[in-house]
């Protein structure tokens, strides 16, 4: 049973390690690529005529945040006469009278947009988005969901970089228009803000494949027919797409230096709710597209190799939860098995990994805090990050186990509050659902089974894993605490 238990345990530690180790290349080829610095940066060829781009604007229940998304794109800065908006509303409830009035209104300002309404809504977002798409007028198709405002001068910095034709897709980053809300959206601003410069770009720097992000990003028209267009089989469509794109050749362009403002989950019943979807939909585009990418003659072995942890990066979530349950036991395992104490020793090689997600996470900080200031704003968020990730992985790991199994669910979009600024609007949400249910007592439990860890640590003395125990307990009772009182607040 011992020898069991220390097998399952390093082979999770292991993937983390794995996993870890080509966080650290991306690392290295980011920090590499901004010292050099010299990619020159294409610009808008005005003795041709501009290319035509639809924006896409797929809706479902955005009451919220309707008029100020169509309102932002509006302003984008293209002539008229090149530019189509089709706002694809799937919504049931009065986000539909209210994206008409504003269609409407800037129709009547000679504005190319329309509103589409599908019979039904088989597909979900990737169904609109294929719906659209049919229709489309543009060669470029910019899409932006609900809680985006885009820069006015985005597809003026965006489509000089088509001149190349094997260009197919350039993303933009995100921005945060409520990074200060609290807790929850600092957390997140600090997790994406290290996907949006150190992981798209480092992948991108190294020729390997990046993904769309749903949102905030251009396609050739083209390169969406394809690729095999737009399809509903998994929860993550904009990762699938992305995939079958660069696996026919198509290459993608990353400018983190264009930023698109959204909506950062502010609530708890919001985060779950995007997070399960990120996670299955990953989960599920392992099973579809890996072999493709593994099979392919044509791609290096860096390339697959990154390929792999890139679409499996929600397992770590399955790595985190094991060896977060089995962490007492092997502890126990530690205190009445002396034979093993060379392969405990042999371990410690492992915490490499925190020392290489410290310097990810620090790097891409930098950009945002520099200084003194900077520091400890890193290292008093760091950890924070650390806890609620490891508080959401029971939650994270059970979509991800979905995914694998085929397990099929609907689409369900992040609910947006219409924040903006600091401050959270505690009222009913018509859009929130109640996050208390059965998993809530499980994460209560994990809470209080770290606890019983440390207190066993202390019993014997050995105080290596109390920090690490330490944040398993404040990571699930936070999020059992948010989750309460979240839904208690605003779940409609």
């Amino acid at each position: 049973m011992a020898i069991a238990l220390l097998t399952i345990y390093a082979f999770f530690l292991g993937f983390i390690l794995l996993f870890s180790l080509t966080q650290l290349q991306l690392t290295w080829a980011y920090v590499k690529a901004k010292r050099k610095s010299t990619k020159s940066t294409p610009t808008l060829d005005l003795t041709k005529p501009l290319a035509r781009v639809t924006v896409q604007l797929p809706l479902y229940n955005e009451k919220y945040v309707v008029e100020r998304l169509i309102d932002q794109v509006a302003k984008l800065d293209w002539p008229h006469d090149r530019l189509e908006v089709q706002v694809i509303d799937d919504s049931t409830d009065e986000t539909q009278s209210l994206a008409q009035d504003r269609v409407n209104h800037w129709c009547n300002h000679g504005m190319d947009m329309v509103l589409v309404r599908r019979p039904d809504r088989s597909g979900y977002k990737a169904g609109a988005l294929a719906y659209g798409t049919d229709r489309a007028k543009g060669d470029f198709i910019a899409v932006f969901d609900a809680d985006f405002l885009p820069p006015k001068d985005m597809l003026r910095r965006v489509i000089p970089w088509f001149e190349d034709e094997r260009v197919g897709l350039v993303q933009t980053r995100w921005g945060h228009l409520n990074r200060g809300n609290n807790m929850l959206t600092r957390i997140q601003a600090f997790a994406l803000d290290a996907h949006f410069s150190v992981e798209q770009n480092g992948r991108n720097t190294l020729g390997h494949f990046i993904n769309f992000n749903g949102t905030a990003g251009v396609w050739r028209k083209r390169t969406i027919a394809d690729a095999g267009g737009w399809q509903p089989d998994t929860l993550t469509e904009d990762l699938d797409l992305s995939y079958r794109a660069q696996l026919k050749g198509w290459r993608f362009q990353y400018l983190e230096n264009v930023v698109s403002p959204a909506e950062l989950p502010a609530v708890m019943n919001a985060l779950r709710a995007q997070q399960y979807r990120w996670n299955k939909g990953a989960a599920e585009c392992v099973v579809k597209n890996l072999p493709l990418v593994l099979s392919s003659r044509t791609l290096p072995f860096s390339t697959k190799l990154h390929a792999v942890f890139h679409l499996m990066n929600s397992t770590i979530f399955v790595s985190i939860l094991v060896t977060a349950l089995l962490s007492l036991p092997i502890l126990m395992v530690k205190q009445h098995h002396p034979e093993f104490r060379v392969l405990f020793n042999i371990a410690v090689v492992f915490t490499f990994a925190l020392f290489v997600l410290i310097g990810f996470y620090a790097v891409a900080h930098k950009n945002y805090r520099q200084g003194w200031r900077g520091a400890v704003h890193f290292f008093s968020i760091f950890p924070l990050f650390l806890a609620m990730s490891m508080g959401l992985s029971l939650h994270n790991a059970i979509a991800v186990l979905e995914g694998y199994s085929g397990r099929r669910t609907p689409f369900v979009r992040t609910p947006k509050i219409g924040a903006q600024g600091d401050g959270v609007k505690w009222v009913r949400n018509a859009y929130l659902k109640s996050a208390i249910t059965p998993l809530l007592l499980l994460e209560l439990g994990i809470a209080l089974y770290a606890l019983i860890a440390m207190a066993y640590a202390f019993h014997v003395k050995d105080f290596g894993l109390v920090p690490y125990h330490a944040m398993l307990a404040f990571g699930f009772g936070a999020v059992f605490y948010y989750s309460l009182a979240h839904s208690i607040r605003t779940a409609g």
